[in-house]
């Protein structure tokens, strides 16, 4: 798989931008609600942490073979940050996967961002080389059950540390 890089991903009413340092304090923010991670564990970062983090990853996975793309997800009306999109990509035994995620910050949530986010970035990983998009979703997470369905995925019998996984084949 040759390179690919996060680039900038426009809908009608988002902007998904590669994911830069800067934008960890405004993010520490949008992400500081403990009740986003009732199902995925864990506390909220501090814009420190935050950062430390976004360095890491920004710097790209140690192994050749795998990339990390992270996007923050904007609000064009509001002009601010609320959440965030990310795809790693890495080799599988029929070929790229690209294993994805989401978070939207809790004031920003029930206005259709996270659907409209993460149907752009399945779009867009449906035009790189990729043969399949995952993702973990944990059983009692409606809400993001319906984000995943709404971009086209559909759940699978597997399961990985309590999460379900859920796969749409891009055709590739």
């Amino acid at each position: 798989m040759s390179a690919v890089r996060a680039r900038a991903i426009g809908t009608g009413r988002l902007d998904l931008l590669p994911l830069r340092v800067e934008h960890a304090e405004e993010m520490a923010a949008v992400l500081s609600d403990p009740a986003l991670h009732t199902f995925i564990g864990g506390t909220p970062d501090t814009p420190r942490a935050l950062r430390s983090r976004y360095e890491r990853m920004t710097a790209g996975s140690p192994d050749p073979g795998v990339y990390w793309l992270n996007w923050v997800i904007r609000l064009r009306e509001d002009a601010c940050l609320t959440g965030t999109v990310q795809a790693t990509l890495g080799p599988s035994a029929h070929g790229p996967v690209a294993e994805i995620a989401w978070v939207v910050g809790t004031p920003w949530q029930r206005r259709g961002i996270a659907t409209e986010a993460v149907r752009a970035l399945v779009d867009w990983l449906g035009r790189q080389p990729v043969r399949a998009v995952i993702a973990h979703v944990h059983p009692r997470h409606r809400a993001s059950a319906a984000v995943a369905t709404a971009a086209g995925l559909v759940p699978t019998d597997a399961c990985h540390e309590g999460e379900v996984r859920w796969h749409r084949t891009t055709g590739r």
